[in-house]
């Protein structure tokens, strides 16, 4: 491989982390407006993480956090 490859495939891959990172963070924030929402309406907390795949305290964490801007 040429180091003009490896270069490329490094911004490649530097790239695709980047939009990782980005879509990792809407999700998020997805998420947490969804958690929000289901709590307005009543829904137990310990329903909300489960349905979520959060533990009780994961979900109190996500909540507290500011969402991305």
């Amino acid at each position: 491989m040429s180091a003009e490859k490896a270069l490329r495939g490094v911004q490649q891959a530097a790239r695709h982390r980047q939009e990782a990172i980005e879509a990792r963070r809407s999700a998020t924030d997805e998420l947490r407006r969804y958690c929000k929402e289901a709590q307005r309406e009543g829904v137990p907390m310990t329903r909300i993480a489960s349905e979520a795949g959060l533990s009780r305290q994961g979900l109190y964490d996500l909540l507290a956090e500011q969402p991305s801007a």
